[in-house]
């Protein structure tokens, strides 16, 4: 059974910092790209990464390039999301999946499956 569990979550004011880490289980790790995705009270859900598990090439999502930095030991099957200068806008709770890169109609999609139970980030200002 593939598994996910997400930690490091918490209270944090406007400019600070967290990461996010992530244990998975149940699968060959570092066949999958991995990736984390977030979800918002009223909001849809946001492909924030996913780190390739071949060359280590990373997508981000425009509205956290430059301050989140995505990780991944495949000797430990952990994953791991560097947060920083947060922002309000990045409150949600985050989930670690596995994801994959599709295109359609021309465009770029990031898709994930089989999350966890998700670590809730707050950010206040």
């Amino acid at each position: 059974e593939v598994q996910f569990v997400e930690s490091g979550g918490g209270l944090v004011q406007a400019g600070g910092s967290l990461r996010l880490s992530c244990a998975a289980s149940g699968f060959t790790f570092d066949d999958y790209a991995i990736g984390w995705f977030r979800q918002a009270p009223g909001k849809e859900r946001e492909g924030v990464s996913c780190i390739s598990s071949s060359d280590g090439s990373t997508y981000y999502a425009d509205s956290v390039k430059g301050r989140f930095t995505a990780s991944r030991d495949n000797a430990k099957n952990t994953a791991t999301l560097q947060m920083n200068s947060l922002k309000p806008e990045d409150t949600a709770v985050y989930y670690c999946a596995q994801c994959r890169r599709e295109v359609y109609s021309g465009l770029v999609e990031y898709e994930y499956d089989h999350w966890g139970q998700g670590t809730r980030v707050t950010v206040s200002s």
